[in-house]
Protein backbone atom coordinates (compact mmCIF):
# COMPACT_ATOMS: atom_id res chain seq x y z
CA UNK A 1 0.00 0.00 0.00
CA UNK A 2 1.43 3.34 -1.08
CA UNK A 3 -0.08 6.55 0.31
CA UNK A 4 0.69 10.18 -0.61
CA UNK A 5 1.92 12.02 2.46
CA UNK A 6 2.97 15.58 3.22
CA UNK A 7 4.46 17.45 6.16
CA UNK A 8 3.25 21.02 6.51
CA UNK A 9 4.31 23.67 9.01
CA UNK A 10 1.18 25.51 10.17
CA UNK A 11 0.79 29.01 11.67
CA UNK A 12 3.86 30.23 9.84
CA UNK A 13 4.86 31.27 6.34
CA UNK A 14 8.39 29.90 6.76
CA UNK A 15 9.67 26.33 6.85
CA UNK A 16 10.87 24.84 10.14
CA UNK A 17 8.70 27.13 12.25
CA UNK A 18 5.12 26.86 13.47
CA UNK A 19 3.43 23.52 14.11
CA UNK A 20 4.60 20.57 11.96
CA UNK A 21 1.84 18.15 11.00
CA UNK A 22 1.61 15.16 8.68
CA UNK A 23 -1.21 14.94 6.14
CA UNK A 24 -1.98 11.57 4.58
CA UNK A 25 -4.30 11.18 1.56
CA UNK A 26 -6.45 8.03 1.57
CA UNK A 27 -8.22 6.46 -1.40
CA UNK A 28 -9.91 3.98 0.97
CA UNK A 29 -10.69 3.89 4.67
CA UNK A 30 -8.06 2.47 7.04
CA UNK A 31 -8.69 0.82 10.39
CA UNK A 32 -7.83 2.68 13.59
CA UNK A 33 -4.77 0.52 14.27
CA UNK A 34 -3.21 1.55 10.95
CA UNK A 35 -4.02 5.22 11.67
CA UNK A 36 -2.12 4.95 14.94
CA UNK A 37 0.85 3.13 13.36
CA UNK A 38 1.22 5.81 10.70
CA UNK A 39 0.92 8.59 13.30
CA UNK A 40 3.61 6.96 15.47
CA UNK A 41 5.88 6.60 12.44
CA UNK A 42 5.50 10.29 11.66
CA UNK A 43 6.35 11.12 15.30
CA UNK A 44 4.60 14.49 15.17
CA UNK A 45 1.97 15.89 17.53
CA UNK A 46 -0.64 15.86 14.72
CA UNK A 47 -1.30 13.54 11.79
CA UNK A 48 -4.37 14.21 9.64
CA UNK A 49 -5.97 11.63 7.35
CA UNK A 50 -7.97 12.97 4.40
CA UNK A 51 -10.30 10.42 2.82
CA UNK A 52 -12.50 10.66 -0.23
CA UNK A 53 -16.21 10.83 0.61
CA UNK A 54 -17.10 9.63 -2.88
CA UNK A 55 -15.12 7.29 -5.19
CA UNK A 56 -15.31 9.86 -7.98
CA UNK A 57 -13.62 12.57 -5.89
CA UNK A 58 -10.24 13.63 -7.25
CA UNK A 59 -7.43 14.77 -4.95
CA UNK A 60 -5.75 16.51 -7.87
CA UNK A 61 -8.69 18.81 -8.60
CA UNK A 62 -8.96 21.94 -6.49
CA UNK A 63 -11.58 21.85 -3.78
CA UNK A 64 -14.14 24.25 -5.21
CA UNK A 65 -15.49 25.45 -1.85
CA UNK A 66 -11.99 25.36 -0.32
CA UNK A 67 -13.29 23.73 2.90
CA UNK A 68 -12.29 20.48 4.59
CA UNK A 69 -13.94 18.93 7.66
CA UNK A 70 -11.95 16.89 10.21
CA UNK A 71 -13.13 14.67 13.06
CA UNK A 72 -10.82 15.27 16.05
CA UNK A 73 -10.75 14.45 19.76
CA UNK A 74 -11.77 18.09 20.34
CA UNK A 75 -14.80 17.81 18.07
CA UNK A 76 -15.40 18.67 14.43
CA UNK A 77 -12.86 21.01 12.90
CA UNK A 78 -13.30 22.79 9.60
CA UNK A 79 -10.47 24.33 7.61
CA UNK A 80 -10.86 26.68 4.68
CA UNK A 81 -8.47 28.48 2.41
CA UNK A 82 -8.04 32.24 2.72
CA UNK A 83 -5.98 34.73 0.75
CA UNK A 84 -3.36 34.94 3.48
CA UNK A 85 -3.34 31.30 4.67
CA UNK A 86 -5.68 28.78 6.26
CA UNK A 87 -8.59 29.46 8.62
CA UNK A 88 -9.57 26.89 11.25
CA UNK A 89 -13.21 26.99 12.37
CA UNK A 90 -13.26 25.87 16.03
CA UNK A 91 -15.70 25.86 18.95
CA UNK A 92 -15.11 28.69 21.43
CA UNK A 93 -14.57 27.17 24.88
CA UNK A 94 -15.16 29.33 27.98
CA UNK A 95 -12.65 29.26 30.83
CA UNK A 96 -14.06 29.78 34.32
CA UNK A 97 -12.24 31.07 37.43
CA UNK A 98 -10.37 28.30 39.26
CA UNK A 99 -9.47 28.29 42.94
CA UNK A 100 -5.68 28.65 42.98
CA UNK A 101 -5.19 26.47 46.05
CA UNK A 102 -6.91 23.52 44.36
CA UNK A 103 -4.26 23.48 41.62
CA UNK A 104 -1.39 25.08 43.53
CA UNK A 105 0.73 21.91 43.61
CA UNK A 106 0.43 21.47 39.87
CA UNK A 107 1.28 25.10 39.10
CA UNK A 108 4.25 25.22 41.48
CA UNK A 109 5.56 21.94 40.10
CA UNK A 110 5.44 23.43 36.61
CA UNK A 111 6.73 26.97 37.16
CA UNK A 112 7.94 27.20 40.76
CA UNK A 113 7.42 30.61 42.35
CA UNK A 114 6.68 32.46 39.11
CA UNK A 115 4.07 35.13 39.85
CA UNK A 116 0.56 34.21 38.76
CA UNK A 117 -2.13 36.79 38.04
CA UNK A 118 -5.13 34.61 37.16
CA UNK A 119 -6.13 30.94 36.95
CA UNK A 120 -9.04 29.59 34.92
CA UNK A 121 -10.21 26.14 33.87
CA UNK A 122 -11.99 24.87 30.76
CA UNK A 123 -14.05 21.82 31.71
CA UNK A 124 -14.90 21.22 28.03
CA UNK A 125 -11.24 20.68 27.10
CA UNK A 126 -9.75 19.90 30.54
CA UNK A 127 -7.20 22.66 30.01
CA UNK A 128 -5.88 24.77 32.88
CA UNK A 129 -5.15 28.37 31.88
CA UNK A 130 -2.54 30.14 34.02
CA UNK A 131 -2.02 33.83 33.33
CA UNK A 132 1.38 35.07 34.45
CA UNK A 133 1.84 38.45 36.09
CA UNK A 134 1.66 41.50 33.83
CA UNK A 135 5.07 42.46 35.22
CA UNK A 136 6.62 39.82 32.96
CA UNK A 137 7.33 40.26 29.25
CA UNK A 138 7.50 38.00 26.21
CA UNK A 139 11.17 37.22 26.75
CA UNK A 140 10.42 35.93 30.24
CA UNK A 141 7.77 33.52 28.95
CA UNK A 142 9.99 32.33 26.11
CA UNK A 143 12.86 31.53 28.47
CA UNK A 144 10.81 30.14 31.36
CA UNK A 145 11.91 26.62 32.31
CA UNK A 146 8.77 24.52 32.75
CA UNK A 147 9.04 21.22 34.62
CA UNK A 148 6.84 18.91 32.54
CA UNK A 149 8.54 15.70 33.67
CA UNK A 150 6.94 15.76 37.12
CA UNK A 151 3.52 17.13 36.18
CA UNK A 152 1.97 13.71 35.62
CA UNK A 153 2.95 12.74 39.17
CA UNK A 154 0.84 15.54 40.69
CA UNK A 155 -2.55 14.28 41.83
CA UNK A 156 -5.36 16.02 39.94
CA UNK A 157 -7.85 13.11 39.50
CA UNK A 158 -7.65 13.43 35.72
CA UNK A 159 -9.07 16.94 35.78
CA UNK A 160 -6.20 18.58 33.91
CA UNK A 161 -4.96 17.23 30.58
CA UNK A 162 -3.32 20.40 29.27
CA UNK A 163 -1.55 23.41 30.80
CA UNK A 164 -1.71 26.81 29.10
CA UNK A 165 0.68 29.54 30.24
CA UNK A 166 -0.33 32.93 28.93
CA UNK A 167 0.74 36.54 29.19
CA UNK A 168 -0.77 39.85 28.17
CA UNK A 169 0.74 41.34 25.01
CA UNK A 170 2.90 44.41 24.73
CA UNK A 171 2.77 47.53 22.55
CA UNK A 172 4.41 46.98 19.17
CA UNK A 173 7.16 49.58 19.25
CA UNK A 174 9.68 48.50 16.65
CA UNK A 175 8.28 44.97 16.52
CA UNK A 176 4.88 43.54 15.63
CA UNK A 177 2.27 43.95 18.37
CA UNK A 178 0.46 40.92 19.80
CA UNK A 179 -2.58 40.94 22.07
CA UNK A 180 -1.35 37.96 24.08
CA UNK A 181 1.35 35.29 24.24
CA UNK A 182 1.15 31.65 25.28
CA UNK A 183 2.88 28.29 25.64
CA UNK A 184 1.12 24.91 25.88
CA UNK A 185 2.10 21.70 27.68
CA UNK A 186 0.32 18.32 27.68
CA UNK A 187 2.57 15.62 29.18
CA UNK A 188 -0.60 13.79 30.29
CA UNK A 189 -1.13 12.82 26.63
CA UNK A 190 2.53 12.46 25.72
CA UNK A 191 3.26 16.00 24.48
CA UNK A 192 5.82 17.79 26.65
CA UNK A 193 5.34 21.09 24.77
CA UNK A 194 3.33 21.66 21.62
CA UNK A 195 4.84 24.16 19.14
CA UNK A 196 1.54 25.86 18.21
CA UNK A 197 -1.86 24.73 19.44
CA UNK A 198 -5.14 25.58 17.74
CA UNK A 199 -7.29 23.90 20.42
CA UNK A 200 -5.59 25.87 23.21
CA UNK A 201 -6.45 29.09 21.39
CA UNK A 202 -10.11 28.07 21.38
CA UNK A 203 -9.81 28.59 25.17
CA UNK A 204 -7.38 31.52 25.04
CA UNK A 205 -9.61 33.39 22.59
CA UNK A 206 -12.55 33.25 24.99
CA UNK A 207 -10.45 34.37 27.97
CA UNK A 208 -8.58 37.23 26.31
CA UNK A 209 -11.64 38.50 24.45
CA UNK A 210 -13.27 39.10 27.83
CA UNK A 211 -10.11 40.56 29.35
CA UNK A 212 -9.34 42.92 26.47
CA UNK A 213 -12.86 43.62 25.21
CA UNK A 214 -11.87 42.59 21.68
CA UNK A 215 -13.26 40.20 19.05
CA UNK A 216 -10.28 40.47 16.72
CA UNK A 217 -6.87 39.59 18.14
CA UNK A 218 -3.33 38.72 17.12
CA UNK A 219 -1.55 36.05 19.15
CA UNK A 220 1.90 34.49 19.34
CA UNK A 221 2.76 31.09 20.82
CA UNK A 222 6.23 31.36 22.33
CA UNK A 223 7.56 27.83 21.75
CA UNK A 224 11.03 27.29 20.32
CA UNK A 225 9.54 27.13 16.81
CA UNK A 226 7.03 29.93 17.43
CA UNK A 227 3.76 30.60 15.63
CA UNK A 228 1.47 33.51 14.80
CA UNK A 229 -2.32 33.27 14.93
CA UNK A 230 -5.03 35.67 13.84
CA UNK A 231 -8.23 35.33 15.88
CA UNK A 232 -11.79 36.34 15.04
CA UNK A 233 -14.68 35.56 17.41
CA UNK A 234 -17.93 34.91 15.58
CA UNK A 235 -21.55 35.64 16.60
CA UNK A 236 -22.42 31.92 16.42
CA UNK A 237 -20.19 31.04 19.37
CA UNK A 238 -17.27 29.75 17.33
CA UNK A 239 -13.87 31.20 16.56
CA UNK A 240 -11.87 31.52 13.34
CA UNK A 241 -8.15 30.98 13.87
CA UNK A 242 -6.03 32.07 10.93
CA UNK A 243 -2.45 31.16 10.11
CA UNK A 244 -0.03 30.60 7.29
CA UNK A 245 1.22 27.20 6.10
CA UNK A 246 4.40 25.96 4.43
CA UNK A 247 4.70 22.47 2.89
CA UNK A 248 8.19 21.19 3.72
CA UNK A 249 7.99 17.57 2.60
CA UNK A 250 6.07 15.62 -0.03
CA UNK A 251 6.44 11.90 -0.59
CA UNK A 252 4.96 8.40 -0.55
CA UNK A 253 4.37 6.24 2.51
CA UNK A 254 4.74 2.50 1.94
CA UNK A 255 2.74 0.43 4.43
Amino acid sequence: MKLPIFIADAFTARAFRGNPAAVCLLENELDEDMHQKIAREMNLSETAFIRKLHPTDNFIQKNMNSTLSFVTLSGELKARRAEDGIILDLPLYPAHPQNFHEVEDLIKTAIGNTLVQDVCYSSDTRKLLVRLSDTYNRSFLENLKVNTENLTQVENTGKVKGLILTLKGEPGGQTQAFDFYSRYFAPWVGVAEDPVTGSAHAVLSSYWSQQLGKKEMHAFQCSRRGGELGISLRPDGRVDIRGGAAVVLEGTLTA
